[in-house]
């Protein structure tokens, strides 16, 4: 872990360091949410997918598909600090942000940094402006987490310019209307590759998926019968359909923390509200000591995920300067020396938006379980965060397997020494945690002493609380692991410090930092 940390806080990447242009393009994002889709909740709920691909086109109008498409594919060519912003901001409905943001990360990317200029040429600038949306179908009903277990096959017929694609992909979102999926096929049932397959080459969709939450996106199986594929649509090199589908994964994980970050901070505005309106015993319940404590542990957790995400985004950022953009190899073999940490954001992330609707609920009361108040959905479209992208036990598994291949030193080290090999998952586990606490306690600090409110005030109170709870947390995993001794920390009035930070949103009426 320690390779990963940044020596110094004047180079370290905070919200606060957003720029004019990346600001503009959030806003652009968020007034086309406001303005445009979520007027239109119910349609899109009900599944009109032929409105959804119409707001996508909007979407493309204001270049909120084009960000990470190279400007010689009619795209902008961005940085991923703009990207991950934007998918902050169309945050605020998660099922249309769920639809965009399949479309511009998996359903674009694979062709972005693995196609041909000829694959380019074709079918990015469609993808750039709604006219075609894209999908990833990587899954299937016996191959989840094990992706390379999978069972489609791909046949070269006789005159050797098609593939015939045989299977079923199951989860894809996007599966009812896109134009365009990267599907992943075994050659010969054997050599993992990835292929671009237009619908109109003969793939079927299943039914919608009644699912759990994200009810306004579109998720169908695929049924694929001698699905004709042209060759010069193998994406990549035959057989290496792995190094496509684990590198999209490891760039939508780069980029996922700042839009379970924003879907918490909505849940807690919405509960800050709620409270500050909703009056019990001849008061509003936002001055009660248990509110409070809910209302600065979410606020707690938005303020670290924004220290961890954007840190690593401006990290990865600043690392892809150093490469050509039109040198594919390297800009993934970049964006993967971050893997741990992408890994780390996503885990700690999704779980810190899964606590934060579960107290916005607890804080409506029986209100919080009625599908008439805004908890209820935020409940349900939050539990996906821990599933896809690689399920948080995947992602726990990726930081610890790789923290073993790195020169690591103190507490990391102590207990990687102490596992004999990859089969010991619960230690495993347990070590993966204490590296998500360390990075997000040193990322909380950097993002305080970088803005100066380390000495005093709400900030303050913030990384203390955290950094004590999070020492505890370490102390626990550490156990777990072996019999190893960690000093015990300073204690700290975590009641009062709490207290500060709840008046400090509830006087706002909202998160503020």
């Amino acid at each position: 872990m320690e390779a990963a940390i940044t020596e110094s806080t004047g180079e370290i990447f905070t919200r606060e360091d957003l720029s004019p242009a990346q600001q503009m393009f959030g806003r652009i994002a968020e007034d086309f949410m406001r303005t445009e889709v979520l007027p239109r909740a119910e349609q899109i709920y009900a599944k009109d997918w032929a409105l959804t691909r119409e707001l996508l086109r909007k979407a493309a109008e204001l270049d909120l598909l084009r960000i990470d498409i190279p400007e010689a594919y009619g795209g902008l060519g961005l940085d991923k600090v703009s990207s991950a912003y934007v998918g902050e901001k169309i945050g605020i409905m998660p099922s249309f942000a769920g639809s965009l943001g399949a479309h511009t990360a998996i359903g674009t990317l694979p062709l972005v940094y693995f196609g041909t200029k000829d694959q380019k040429e074709r079918y990015l600038p469609r993808l750039a402006s709604g006219e075609w949306i894209g999908a990833f179908a990587l899954t299937e009903a016996g191959s989840g987490s094990d992706a390379l277990a999978a069972r489609t096959r791909a046949t070269l017929t006789d005159d050797g310019r098609h593939y015939l694609l045989n299977g079923q992909k199951m989860w894809i979102t996007n599966g009812g209307f896109a134009d365009l999926f990267t599907i992943f096929a075994k050659v010969d049932g054997e050599k993992f590759t990835a292929f671009l397959v237009e619908r109109g080459m003969g793939v079927v969709s299943g039914r919608e998926e009644p699912k759990l939450g994200l009810d306004g996106s579109s998720t169908t199986a695929l049924i694929l019968e001698n699905v004709r594929v042209p060759v010069e649509n193998v994406l990549g090199r035959i057989g290496e359909g792995h190094k496509v589908a684990f590198n999209v994964l490891n760039i939508g994980r780069l980029k996922l923390g700042t839009r379970n970050i924003g879907c918490a901070k909505q849940a807690l505005n919405q509960a800050v509200r709620y409270a500050i309106e909703r009056k019990q015993f001849g008061r509003s319940i936002s001055e009660f000591g248990l509110i409070k404590q809910k209302i600065a542990e979410m606020a707690i957790r938005c303020y670290v995920g924004d220290a961890m995400v954007y840190r690593t985004l401006g990290d990865a950022d600043r690392a892809l300067e150093a490469v050509s953009p039109e040198d594919s190899e390297a800009v993934l073999k970049t964006i993967e020396s971050f893997a741990i940490e992408c890994s780390i954001n996503k885990v700690w992330s999704s779980e810190a938006l899964a606590y934060v609707v579960d107290e916005a609920v607890q804080i409506y009361g029986g209100y919080g379980y009625s599908k008439e108040f805004p908890a209820e959905r935020a409940y349900r479209d939050a539990r996906i965060t821990r599933l896809y992208e690689g399920t948080n036990e995947i992602n726990r598994l990726i930081i610890a397997t790789r923290l073993m291949k790195r020169k690591t030193s103190g507490l990391i080290s102590r207990l990687l020494a102490g596992v004999k090999d990859a089969e010991e998952q619960e230690r495993l586990g347990h070590i993966a945690d204490v590296a998500i606490e360390n990075y997000a306690v040193e990322s909380a600090w950097l993002r305080a002493t970088r803005r100066g409110n380390v000495s005093a005030g709400p900030i303050k109170d913030i990384v203390d609380v955290y950094a004590s709870d999070a020492a505890d947390r370490i102390r626990h995993s550490a156990r777990q692991v072996g019999p190893i001794e960690i000093p015990e920390s300073e204690p700290i009035d975590s009641i009062a410090a709490r207290r500060r930070i709840a008046d400090a949103v509830i006087s706002a009426g909202r998160y503020v930092w």
